[in-house]
């Protein structure tokens, strides 16, 4: 079965029951989303998600707004779609694990109020970003980690099972023979799935969830967890979310950067392009290479203007709204 078949057997029905236990070139990428930055006000219920796989996440999500779902309700619908699909490799189930073999899941979750849950290093669950959402309803902390958080799960009746899927185990032992570790840009070894929605009464949410870089040494967390780095909602201002190369993204605080230049005036797209900047800038003071390095930011405002930008090309986004669903090239800042 492939993604698209998999994708139509959940149906939106099914949707329902992923919630939770208990609950062309630079320039002219660049006009392309000032037009769409330009025209996205006032839609009313929209989510936008990175990579192409949200054309799916955000497209359930929207439906579940216009069903009566709050923005956080439908943002962490939308990604457990993407967390239970074995075909994706770099978040949830089918995750590819780390050096010794273990797939260890992170996640956040953020709503308009500043509520936060996370969890890092988890392992056995499917559904972190549920996992998260549990920490931030249903503890008086922020973040649990390894096995902290699947005891959590534990006690809150997750189904633990194993993630190692086939076809990851296989790509772990063959990547073995050599034990290479390096960042490969735009390839799904160190993605994430990142959502932000605002639903129709103005509120925003989002989410972060990842299984990390493919290979990473035991223990490894990036930044999809970290809320402000990974993820940032401000209810009065707008969210951003990050993809790629995680500890630059934490380097910046790269997602609280965005969201920050969006209150000083800036529109999303300028703000996500400065915050890569930055980080390029940062490259360039340490005298460190960046040529295997991919980060990409979307970001969205309380008028529904959004944005994305990223450091190389290859990063797309997918934009759900009343005008449907589209999947956007990123503008890049170098080639």
């Amino acid at each position: 079965m492939n993604r698209s078949d998999f994708l139509k057997t959940l149906g939106l029905g099914a949707l329902g029951s992923l919630i939770a236990p208990g609950a062309a070139g630079a320039g002219a990428l660049g006009a392309r989303n000032q037009k769409l930055e330009a025209s996205n006000g006032a839609l009313g219920a929209m989510s936008i998600g990175t990579w192409p796989f949200a054309e799916h996440t955000t497209r359930a999500a929207l439906e579940a707004m216009r069903k009566g779902s709050s923005a956080l309700d439908a943002v962490e619908l939308g990604v457990k779609i993407c967390e239970a699909d074995p075909r994706e490799r770099s978040v949830g189930l089918g995750g590819r694990p780390d050096r010794d073999g273990r797939v260890t899941l992170d996640a956040c979750i953020m709503d308009h109020l500043g509520n936060i849950g996370a969890v890092a290093a988890c392992e056995q669950v499917v559904h972190v970003s549920s996992l998260a959402r549990a920490v931030m309803e249903r503890t008086p902390h922020v973040m649990l980690v390894g096995d902290g958080a699947t005891q959590f799960a534990r006690e809150q009746g997750f189904p633990l099972q194993n993630l190692l899927v086939p076809e990851s185990e296989a790509e772990w032992k063959k990547w073995l023979e050599k034990a290479e570790y390096k960042t490969i840009p735009n390839i799904e070894n160190h993605d994430t799935i990142g959502q932000l929605t605002l639903d129709a009464e103005g509120r925003l949410a989002g989410c972060c969830t990842t299984s990390g870089m493919a290979f990473k040494m035991h223990g490894r967390v990036g930044d999809s967890p970290i809320i402000g780095a990974g993820l940032y909602v401000d209810g009065e201002v707008g969210a951003a979310t990050a993809t790629g190369h995680g500890e630059e993204v934490v380097r910046t605080v790269g997602s609280f950067r965005v969201v920050a230049a969006i209150k000083a005036g800036k529109s999303p797209q300028q703000a996500c392009k400065a915050a890569v900047r930055e980080i390029h800038q940062l490259f360039v003071r340490r005298g460190k290479p960046w040529a295997d390095t991919q980060i990409g930011f979307i970001a969205m405002d309380l008028k529904g203007q959004v944005g994305g930008f990223a450091l190389r090309p290859g990063f797309s986004y997918a934009v759900a709204s009343a005008k449907g669903v589209e999947v956007l090239p990123a503008p890049f800042l170098l080639a």
